[in-house]
């Protein structure tokens, strides 16, 4: 919805709001065609929105008006399982969540032994577009496993194998390198299925000693330290909001496609 009626609040101030910049550059993002609401570029200073249903964007990347939203990246230490609350009574998630007042939850999963990226949200709509892997949001790996690996191995590995519960083909597989008997593979893929990675590894003969996941779609672990958490810069929200959205509920209608649920682990 726009208007330059009384309804609504106008559009620069709502981008104030949102911290993309000030009123006054707002409102020259604006005038220079650079800010769509619901797909369509905005140009009028008087218009006005309502921030509870409709979708803003700037430069084509997605802006979150929802305050309530909470966004974080944590490097998930070995040894911690990915549930907010193990029946097992095993390390798990809350000593993440339990600082922040809002019910968060993971997105997909790492086993214990894994470590690496791991989204905490409280944005259902965008967990279940991330986690899924109909919707093909990659997720890149660092594996270090036994043995030396060729490259008829990752050829083998981007080609396809056939596991017991069906086939499989990485995205990406290249090598990194290799010391002492072992191999430092990356391995990007999108699939959702349980300890894929470790699986599709010791299915070619290189099970896996060490395995980090270091990219999830557009977010990337960077210097992040095991154990650390940190909130995503508007960047990196802006970048996994526009996935969302881009993949909607409406979006799907148009394209004609649906998903089922999913819980990815790795």
């Amino acid at each position: 919805m726009t208007s330059t009626e009384s309804e609504g609040i106008r559009l620069q101030k709502v981008l104030a709001n949102a911290g993309v910049a000030s009123r006054r550059v707002s409102e020259q993002l604006i005038e220079d065609g650079r800010v769509e609401v619901n797909g369509v570029v905005v140009t009028e200073l008087g218009s006005r929105i309502d921030p509870e249903h409709d979708l803003v964007s700037v430069d084509g990347s997605a802006i979150q008006l929802d305050a309530s939203k909470r966004y974080l990246m944590l490097n998930k230490p070995v040894g911690i399982y990915s549930s907010l609350k193990d029946d097992r009574g095993r390390p798990d998630l809350r000593r993440f969540t339990e600082q922040y007042e809002e019910r968060l939850f993971n997105v997909g999963r790492l086993d214990a032994e894994t470590s690496g990226l791991l989204i905490l949200t409280n944005d259902g709509d965008l967990a279940h577009v991330l986690a899924h892997p109909s919707f093909g949001v990659q997720k890149t790996y660092i594996a270090k496993v036994t043995g030396k690996v060729t490259a008829q191995v990752l050829a083998k590995l981007t080609a396809g194998i056939e596991l017991e519960d069906g086939p499989i083909s990485a995205d990406k597989a290249r090598l990194l390198g290799t010391e002492d008997g072992f191999s430092l593979v990356e391995l990007t893929l999108h699939s959702g299925r349980n300890r894929i990675v470790r699986r599709m590894l010791d299915a070619v003969g290189h099970p896996v000693v060490d395995l980090v996941r270091r990219q999830f779609g557009p977010l990337h672990l960077g210097t992040l330290g095991s154990g650390q958490l940190r909130e995503l810069s508007k960047d990196e929200l802006g970048a996994i909001l526009t996935i969302a959205r881009a993949h909607s509920p409406e979006a799907r209608a148009a394209d004609g496609t649906a998903a089922e649920a999913s819980e990815p682990t790795a």
